[in-house]
């Protein structure tokens, strides 16, 4: 039976299970009544008064007596006056002698009890009940598990359909070579001919590993909805459980059920929740898992071939998998699924924002490049946020400044608007960004800058934010030059302005990124004339369980103090360029900050032509910044927030 072929509301053609529970409740109701009803009519003459065995000597005595019925012990009649009586009575030997003195009319039969089919009835009537609530219950734990309350060795795959919501390869973006491996194998299913005259063997498997997010299971959907075959999904989790063989015996009712709609797909999600390295567990390890794992190896590659089943499985730990599982003839392709650059996250961006309402102004470049890292859920996210925002506003387009502050509420945090700071601190905040934002002005090698705010976000209390031109998968050392002046730009600021008793705590994430960029260059790069092109870092291997196969890094006394002293007098050269660069620039350095106070928030355009032009324009009319200093008054527009932070979409190192 196909889905097309079920009745409405069930997926097996059946009633209703709000009916079914409507008829087990009635069925339950009806028997009680009946229950109830055979109980009141067991004893006959129930409606009879019951009277004591002295009083009813006395009525006979007194001839009110009609008529007496003797049945065993229990003798029922009715007075002169048609009243009916009942009681108990002993073993009399006189009471026959009595009636017949009075002239009570006398009747007697035997003793009857209820009908035997009434007894079997309402013996077993609890027996039954005890038995349809039982089975009530277990057809409800079979509805919540998805398998039978025996049959835990059944498989939980589920036959993904794609009546609504289909997903093909249009809608992947951003990872085309992950793409075009995976859609030779729709090709294959869909027309096998086409490889097997060359002699070409379907692949067994696939196995896509990436970061989370970066679209292994959107590719898994997509294949299902290209290749036209059945597809079944199952999460590595529905395997494993607390007794030992039910996961083997899924395994086997999963490839039993592959076979009878093969040539078919299985997708494994999360399969490094069943496929760990063997033995790992240094004597402690999961025999229940291990056993599945065996079966998914005979399965996959064993004496009985299961032709026409390709295996897709997705993981982001790799490394962690068991290598009898990622041979050839089990996984035969190995798909990477990596991080977009910037024309995949265009791409991505695109794909995205075809469901939101657009403003012209809005340019998925400018925003791809201020992500750089970004998987495509997390753009997914950055384009939702961006819709929210929006409609918070009750605007009816989706602008270029919605996707901009929900790029800054996803990397950063939301803005920080109830923060209270006194003025001093606003001032040195906005002396702070400013100093980044002059060095990364005159530093040639420096990425252009994008914004600049003093409105605190996160834990950030203000940013810079530099866009790179392009990805970059090296960098060269004027730029790494670059970014140490620029790091040590903000802290350099406060103390040419302020005073060396006046700096701040606010340099904190600065001096920890140019200490780690410094580090980098000498111990891992090899950009240190004294110590050498010799790599001195600690290793950053994969560890399973705690254990590393990496060796630490054995150095000297003398050669650790050497790297020390080049790390440092990296980072001193760093403040010494910003240093040079501030004083030499310092009028543009109160006309930026002054700007800042002002308005909290500048663009990157806008910053140039302040430097530049001495002003900017907004909608309000040209403004001429003042410097701030003794006796100056800013004028604001908003309330001005103030913070530190040196923001830098590059990655660390960079």
């Amino acid at each position: 039976m196909n889905d097309n072929d079920k009745q409405p509301g069930s997926d097996t053609g059946g009633p209703n299970p709000w009916m079914k529970s409507l008829l087990i409740w009635v069925g339950i109701l009806v028997a009680l009544a009946l229950f109830v009803a055979l109980i009141g009519n067991r004893e006959p003459g129930a409606a009879a008064a019951q009277i004591p065995y002295s009083a009813f000597l006395d009525k006979v005595e007194s001839g009110a007596v009609h008529d007496v019925n003797i049945a065993g012990e229990v003798v029922t009649g009715t007075y002169n006056d048609t009243t009916k009586f009942r009681t108990f009575a002993p073993q009399d030997p006189r009471l026959t002698d009595r009636l017949r003195e009075k002239g009570v009319v006398i009747s007697a039969k035997p003793e009857e009890g209820a009908p035997i089919w009434q007894i079997l009835l309402v013996n077993s009537l609890p027996f039954f009940l005890f038995l349809g609530l039982g089975y009530f219950v277990l057809r409800q734990m079979q509805k919540n598990t998805g398998s039978g309350a025996m049959g835990f060795g059944k498989s939980r795959a589920k036959m993904l359909t794609q009546k609504e919501g289909r997903v093909t390869f249009d809608d992947v973006a951003g990872i085309d070579e992950a793409r075009e491996e995976l859609q030779e194998i729709v090709e294959f299913l869909k027309d096998p001919t086409k490889f097997a005259r060359l002699g070409g063997k379907i692949p067994k498997g696939a196995l896509l590993v990436g970061s989370p997010g970066t679209g292994k299971t959107l590719l898994a959907r997509a294949i299902a909805g290209e290749a036209g075959v059945p597809f079944f999904t199952i999460s590595g989790s529905d395997f494993v459980e607390m007794f030992v063989g039910v996961g083997a015996s899924r395994v086997r009712d999963m490839f039993e059920q592959a076979k009878k709609s093969a040539p078919c797909i299985v997708f494994i999600d999360e399969i490094d929740a069943v496929g760990r390295h063997r033995g790992a567990g240094l004597g402690n390890g999961n025999d229940e898992r291990e056993q599945t794992l065996n079966q998914l190896l005979v399965e996959m590659d064993g004496f009985e071939a299961n032709e026409g089943i390709i295996i897709i499985a997705a993981t982001n730990r790799p490394d962690v998998l068991d290598p009898a599982l990622l041979r050839p003839g089990r996984f035969d392709r190995q798909v990477v699924v990596p991080r977009p650059d910037i024309e995949g996250r265009v791409k991505i961006l695109e794909v995205h924002m075809k469901k939101v309402p657009l403003a012209p102004d809005v340019d998925a470049r400018v925003i791809a490049r201020g992500t750089p890292g970004f998987s495509g859920a997390d753009l997914a996210n950055l384009v939702n946020e961006a819709a929210l925002l929006a409609a918070r506003k009750g605007k009816r387009l989706v602008a270029m400044s919605e996707f901009e502050e929900a790029k800054d509420k996803v990397m950063m945090g939301a803005e920080r608007r109830s923060m209270v700071m006194t003025d001093e601190e606003k001032r040195m905040t906005a002396y702070h960004e400013a100093g980044h934002a002059i060095v990364s002005i005159h530093e040639a090698a420096s990425d252009p800058i994008h914004k600049a705010t003093i409105i605190p976000r996160g834990r950030a209390l203000g940013m810079v934010m530099r866009l790179p031109e392009r990805d970059s998968y090296s960098y060269h050392r004027d730029k790494m030059y670059a970014n140490l002046a620029v790091s040590m730009g903000g802290r350099v600021a406060e103390e040419v302005i302020f005073g060396y008793d006046k700096v701040s705590s606010g340099a904190s994430s600065d001096i920890q990124y140019a200490t780690g960029l410094a580090r980098d260059m000498v111990t891992k790069w090899g950009m240190s004339d004294k110590v050498g092109p010799v790599e001195y870092a600690q290793p950053e291997g994969e560890s399973f369980l705690g254990y590393s196969n990496s060796q630490p890094v054995r150095m000297s006394n003398q050669t650790a103090q050497l790297i020390d002293d080049e790390i440092k007098a990296i980072v001193q050269g760093g403040l010494d360029r910003a240093k040079h660069l501030l004083t030499e620039h310092i009028d543009q350095l109160h006309l930026l900050a002054g700007a800042l106070l002002e308005y909290e928030t500048l663009s990157g355009d806008e910053i140039l032509k302040l430097v530049a032009e001495g002003s900017i324009s907004r909608d309000d009319g040209p403004k001429s910044p003042s410097v701030p200093g003794a006796g100056t008054s800013i004028p604001k527009t908003r309330k001005p927030k103030g913070g530190s932070g040196f923001g830098n979409p590059a990655p660390a190192g960079a």
